[in-house]
């Protein structure tokens, strides 16, 4: 939580208000820039967000680097074997999460293509016997057991790990952090809560989760492992900032691209496209290394399997759908995703429940409407038919979702599906994903857009057939990249990713045209289904450009207070009494004589440093500078770096005696002397754009004339937020309302 008053959750006590606004501080000393600021408004946005299905508090990340003087002196004490082992230790990082990403990627399908491949062997069995009612009973008694375990591992051990994490991993690389989203536990619920959730036979993937996952393993392995399971890893405790962290992590997103569909290319666009805020060349690099390694161990595991050794797995699971034939052009556009969101446990796991038995009533009944068609080779399934026939809509709804998207991808079979199965699927599979979409187990969009497009595609191209030469399975590709495109608004990443998927580059001018078509179309509707998750879930996201209102304010108009400041040579108890009473990250150090001719700005301090500092109690009786020769007799570079979540220091562990209340502390060698400031006339619009590109967490809003206290306030990221100035002036919400009226 950064310095505003959002921070403060409400049991929190401010620093007691004196009649004229001003606070005080414990030795009776007002402090002009608090005197100043105490007028403020204050920033009442919420600092909390919905991360999964619970509400949790959310934090800024700072990839600032905190220039200070043990910062200095650690890089000017860095020799080259330790620089370069710090670069090795980056890529052999990258290199882990590749591999484990890959791993776990494999060991998802491997699982669900055995418990789906098991259920659908089991009631397949059954229908062969004619024993229709006891097929029924042991397919929706097997999702129902799968769904619950999933909406139970979710409900009750890590809501977190709910829906597809791709908004969660998108907010935290746009600089939002809560301790769920990347947390151990998140992780492990996500790989098993997908694998039951995918095998229960919802119209969901298990793609948008594996980016997630790829995101909670490289978030585990930055931080050395976890301290609460058990698992930690000394050599790999060298990244210590959330630069490093952000990079490593979005290595991870891409590499779960990767896993999920067997495209490394299409991963590393899909991060640079969609996820990440931050991009340049070196990442690039790390990130396609990683996702080549996922590439590797995907490509071995599957030549293992195929000699049989997987059981129900094969070559399967791991999406890969063979196309090759002659192209064309038709295109069809846009799906709306919706979001259903329950509170309480129980609750969630009942929902969970419903959408399980209401799926698994469609996928079993629907199938009773189709005829019985002569036999193709191929994945179909012969349900109630006779030997030597199949039931098309069976062959799509009693499959997992890949196999019925094999299905709708199969070229030169004529007319294998009719078109009322066409119809009656799509209809169902949308209907199916709308209320899907938002229950409490790990959830992906991409397949069930995927699905849903490649269906309606097909339908097109069936219906077209007559007057078409082109082959019905080009038409579900189309279908599937047109809903794509609509649906999450990316271009680039989806036609590489579908590119891949499908291995025919021949597709490409035609896939490229229908993602242009359908993104368009779409803009002028909304905005893309992550975006309109990430705010509906309350996630403070910084977007790319700046709102159009924010022209007519200037830095000084948004801040908000109160501004609490510390001296450079501060006494102890003032900063106990401060971090108690606030939940504020950094603090202004101000200069005063005898120190400065007049009150300067020194720079930031943020509240981890301060009590590292205070628990090495260097403390003097003095208001005098001690230096940083002191400071480095006692400390370590490594003692003031980011902790990992839930691991740094907490103020109540720190015994400081009445006496030491009493005593001074030197600031000065734990200061950011180097902050980024903005003078109070500049552009709101500017400095959002200034704040968003160069990933901070405080802003200083400086005077502009002199005479001034040396900082007027602090911009943190909710300072930026929509509520919070429009808010502070209405008057231009009623503004847009009136244009959108005339329009």
């Amino acid at each position: 939580m950064d310095q505003c008053l959002g921070d403060t959750t409400p049991d929190e006590v401010l620093i007691p208000m004196q009649t004229d606004g001003s606070f005080l501080m414990s030795d009776d000393r007002v402090r002009e820039p608090l005197l100043a600021a105490s007028k403020r408004a204050m920033n009442t946005t919420s600092q909390t967000a919905i991360v999964g299905t619970k509400r949790c508090t959310i934090e800024s990340l700072d990839y600032e680097v905190v220039e200070n003087d043990l910062f200095k002196e650690d890089w000017r004490t860095k020799t080259r074997v330790q620089i370069f082992k710090y670069v090795c230790m980056k890529w052999s990082l990258a290199l882990l999460v590749g591999l484990i990403t890959g791993l776990v990627g494999f060991f998802n399908n491997f699982a669900v293509e055995n418990i789906a491949g098991f259920k659908l062997l089991l009631t397949s069995n059954l229908m062969l016997k004619e024993r229709y009612h006891a097929a029924f009973v042991a397919y929706v008694g097997c999702n129902l057991l799968l769904a619950t375990v999933a909406a139970a591992l979710c409900a009750y051990i890590a809501p977190a790990a709910a829906g597809s994490g791709i908004p969660e991993v998108k907010a935290y690389l746009n600089g939002v952090d809560s301790h769920s989203i990347l947390a151990p536990g998140t992780l492990l619920v996500k790989i098993f809560g997908s694998i039951f959730g995918v095998s229960a036979g919802f119209v969901l993937g298990k793609e948008g989760p594996m980016v997630h996952t790829g995101a909670c393993v490289a978030s585990l392995l930055s931080q050395g492992g976890s301290r609460k399971y058990h698992l930690t890893w000394r050599s790999l405790q060298y990244i210590k900032n959330d630069r490093d962290r952000r990079d490593l992590i979005t290595c991870g997103a891409a590499a779960g691209v990767a896993a999920a569909f067997r495209a490394p290319v299409g991963g590393v666009l899909f991060a640079l496209e969609e996820a990440t805020t931050w991009w340049r060349n070196a990442l690039l690099w790390r990130t396609f290394f990683t996702n080549a390694v996922v590439a590797v161990v995907l490509r071995s595991l599957i030549v293992y399997c195929r000699g049989g050794k997987c059981g129900l797995f094969g070559k399967g699971g791991l999406i890969m759908f063979d196309m090759s034939s002659t192209v064309s052009t038709y295109s069809t556009a846009d799906l709306l995703a919706v979001m259903i969101l329950r509170k309480g446990a129980v609750f969630k796991i009942i929902h969970t429940m419903s959408i399980s038995l209401l799926t698994s009533c469609c996928s079993y009944g629907i199938p009773w409407l189709a005829r019985c068609t002569p036999c193709r080779s191929g994945n179909f399934k012969n349900f109630q038919c006779p030997p030597g026939h199949y039931n098309d809509l069976a062959s799509l709804f009693l499959n997992t979702n890949e196999d019925a998207i094999r299905n709708l991808f199969s070229g030169n079979t004529g007319n294998e599906f009719d078109i009322s199965t066409l119809i009656l699927f799509f209809i169902a599979v949308y209907c199916l994903g709308l209320v899907t979409y938002g229950i409490a187990v790990p959830s992906g969009l991409f397949i069930p857009v995927i699905l849903a497009g490649a269906s309606f595609g097909r339908l097109v191209g069936t219906i077209l057939g007559p007057i078409s030469d082109l082959d019905p399975a080009i038409f579900a590709l189309l279908g599937a990249a047109s809903l794509l495109g609509g649906t999450m608004r990316m271009t680039v990443s989806v036609c590489v990713i579908l590119l891949e998927l499908t291995d025919d580059l021949l597709m490409l001018p035609l896939v490229m045209l229908v993602l242009l078509i359908s993104k368009s179309v779409a803009d002028n509707f909304n905005i893309g289904v992550y975006d309109l998750m990430i705010q509906m879930k309350g996630l403070p996201y910084l977007e790319a450009h700046a709102e159009p209102y924010m022209r007519h304010l200037v830095a000084h108009d948004v801040v908000s207070g109160p501004l609490l400041t510390f001296f450079g040579v501060e006494k102890v108890g003032n900063i106990i009494q401060i971090l108690k009473t606030t939940g504020h990250h950094g603090f202004p150090v101000i200069n005063e004589p005898p120190f400065s001719e007049a009150p300067e700005l020194c720079g930031l301090v943020l509240r981890s440093h301060l009590i590292v500092l205070l628990k090495g109690k260097r403390f003097t009786k003095d208001k005098v500078l001690t230096g940083s020769t002191e400071v480095f007799k006692s400390f370590g570079s490594f003692d003031f770096a980011k902790a990992g979540p839930g691991k740094g220091m907490k103020l109540e562990e720190l015994e400081i005696s009445a006496d030491e209340m009493e005593m001074y502390v030197d600031l000065h060698p734990i200061t950011n002397k180097s902050p980024y400031t903005v003078v109070e006339t500049m552009s709101l619009a500017k400095a959002a754009l200034l704040f968003r590109e160069l990933g901070l967490r405080h802003l200083f809003v400086v005077p502009k004339t002199p005479g001034k206290p040396p900082v007027v306030g602090i911009l943190t990221r909710h300072d930026f937020m929509r509520e919070h100035i429009l808010g502070l002036f209405p008057h231009f919400n009623q503004r847009k309302k009136m244009n959108e009226e005339q329009t």
